[in-house]
């Protein structure tokens, strides 16, 4: 096979399927203009040669197309509505009350042209409809030849300012008539330069963090912080105290269970499984509060865990404290302490004997995560406040530095994540695709508050 029928072979795959209309189109042109050059070469060529060229050749049509593939989209307002895969894009999307959305960040204003690519069962029509930007487009697309995806063009649209926009696709047709399979957005126009959109199959939020700094010649024996969350999004989990050997929060599992949790890692290196950690790494229960689940954990390092069901509720204010007890150089305990407001009374989550590397409590910090991809979309914000830790002398110090980073997501896939100060609090945000980031590494400084804990008689 020559270069140039494998160019003819690709160009029309792209003009049939929709996936690049215009780079197909391209590519047609070029093989007919060079079509003498191309059929003297083999495809034994060098793919590390003839890849490069194609893009350098069609660079043009390239230029200003953006295909942003379904699986990076959220259903609302039920995150469940349908199914999302990588695989397959957007499937099982039955119900006309939900829409599916997607959300870029645009540099500039300008022309946007969208459409989106579709299967349809065959002789299948459907109604849709394409919002952004306040402005609505509607169209009835038929099924292409069988297996194959159709484009719905909905014209040209207007970005008014730079900033994120959410694109929303929604089904016109009766409740119960099955939908189109999505496979992509596509856009073309001057909005779309430098637009930016997650095109990365994980859909969450970026995890943020405060990083206290603390000089490492202190013995740590207590370290004190309360949150209180504003937003409470289902898959939010909001970390008070963590150290370098554990964490200790307040989590939304759903709408009708919350949890206060604290977990101690293992000893060693192993990440997933905890039935491979020998004895002799392995963190061990001493004790636990009335109420308190306690199992084991995997996957993010392994540990023990344990979880208060309690819905403790937003805009009110969370108490936590972690102690540690270095009994010697062979292991440390470690317990975490939740204060009960229903009660107005602290209250023992857990306390774990940690072998080897354990000691005083270092690498203090706390942090926002939003550990299911469904929701998000959707804004997470709380105060952090009253950051105290207690010398192994006695002596209590307040914490009113923190330093603002975030995970991988938030270097390069979502921007949404900010740091500052409220009402004399340290505030992590993110999700919600609101405009505006902090820097990581930027350092915030708080007021100082009127005293530490001393309400609660730690051992």
């Amino acid at each position: 096979m020559s270069y140039a029928e494998l160019l003819r072979y690709t160009a029309g795959r792209y003009v049939r399927t929709g996936l690049h209309v215009r780079l197909g189109l391209k590519l047609r042109a070029i093989v007919n203009s060079q079509a003498v050059l191309l059929e003297s070469m083999s495809v034994n060529f060098s793919r590390k040669l003839i890849w490069p060229m194609m893009l350098v050749m069609t660079s043009g049509a390239w230029a200003d197309e953006v295909r942003v593939p379904a699986f990076t989209a959220y259903i609302q307002p039920n995150s469940r509505g349908a199914r999302v895969s990588e695989e397959r894009g957007i499937t099982r999307w039955n119900d006309p009350k939900q829409s599916i959305n997607w959300y870029g960040q645009f540099k500039q204003g300008g022309e946007l042209k969208a459409r989106v690519e579709l299967k349809l069962e065959p002789k299948d029509t459907t109604r849709l409809k394409l919002t952004i930007n306040d402005q609505s487009k509607e169209v009835t697309v038929s099924a292409a030849a069988a297996n194959e995806t159709t484009l719905a063009d909905f014209g040209m649209f207007n970005i008014g300012q730079p900033g994120h926009q959410r694109i929303e696709l929604t089904a016109l047709d009766a409740s119960g008539e099955p939908l189109a399979e999505v496979k992509s957005l596509v856009l073309e126009g001057a909005a779309t330069q430098e637009v930016h959109f997650n095109l990365k199959e994980r859909r969450n939020a970026a995890s943020v963090h405060l990083m206290y700094p603390v000089p490492k010649n202190l013995s740590v024996e207590a370290f004190a912080c309360d949150v209180t969350a504003v937003e409470d999004p289902t898959a939010t989990f909001y970390m008070a105290c963590g150290w370098h050997r554990g964490y200790f929060g307040m989590q939304v599992n759903s709408l009708q269970e919350r949890r206060i949790i604290f977990s101690v890692w293992d000893s060693g290196n192993e990440g997933i499984s905890r039935d491979k950690v020998a004895d002799e790494n392995r963190v061990q229960l001493v004790r636990k509060g009335e109420g308190v689940f306690t199992g084991d954990f995997g996957n993010e390092g392994t540990g023990g865990h344990s979880h208060l069901k309690t819905m403790w509720k937003t805009n009110e204010k969370q108490r936590f404290i972690v102690t540690a007890q270095p009994v010697d150089k062979t292991f440390t305990i470690y317990s975490g302490y939740w204060y009960r407001n229903a009660d107005q009374r602290w209250m023992l989550i857990s306390s774990w004997k940690a072998p080897k590397e354990g000691g005083w409590l270092r690498g203090l910090h706390s942090f926002s995560e939003n550990f299911g991809g469904d929701t998000g979309h959707l804004q997470r914000k709380a105060l952090y406040a009253n950051q105290w830790i207690r010398l192994s002398d006695g002596k209590w110090l307040e914490l009113t530095d923190a330093k603002f980073s975030h995970d991988a997501t938030g270097r390069t896939d979502r921007f949404d994540r900010t740091m500052g100060i409220e009402n004399g609090q340290f505030f992590l945000r993110h999700g919600g695709f609101l405009d505006g980031s902090t820097k990581y590494g930027e350092l915030f400084t708080r007021p100082a508050t009127s005293g530490p804990p001393t309400d609660i008689e730690l051992p």
